[in-house]
């Protein structure tokens, strides 16, 4: 599957949100400022799942749909990845 470069985009600002929280961590910052952005990472790595999953399962569909075949696997299939990622 090909990647949209805003996916990509969106890991890259994942990346420096860590390497932020690294930096804080090394400053000697608070527990409530590195757990805050930590949660702000973690937020950012779901809704870049969500965007990766619906992106392929839309690829998926359409795919199959011009096959003629069914598509209803892909949105088990999906939907499996989505609840194993929480």
């Amino acid at each position: 599957m090909e990647y949209d470069k805003s996916v990509l985009n969106r890991l890259k600002r994942i990346e420096g949100q860590i390497k932020g929280v690294i930096g804080m961590m090394e400053q000697g910052k608070g527990c409530r400022e590195i757990i805050t952005q930590l949660a702000a990472a973690r937020n950012a790595i779901d809704r870049s799942m969500g965007v990766i999953v619906s992106a392929n399962l839309e690829q998926c569909v359409r795919e199959n749909v011009e096959k003629g075949e069914g598509t209803e696997h892909f949105v088990k299939e999906a939907v499996e990845l989505l609840i194993k990622s929480r």
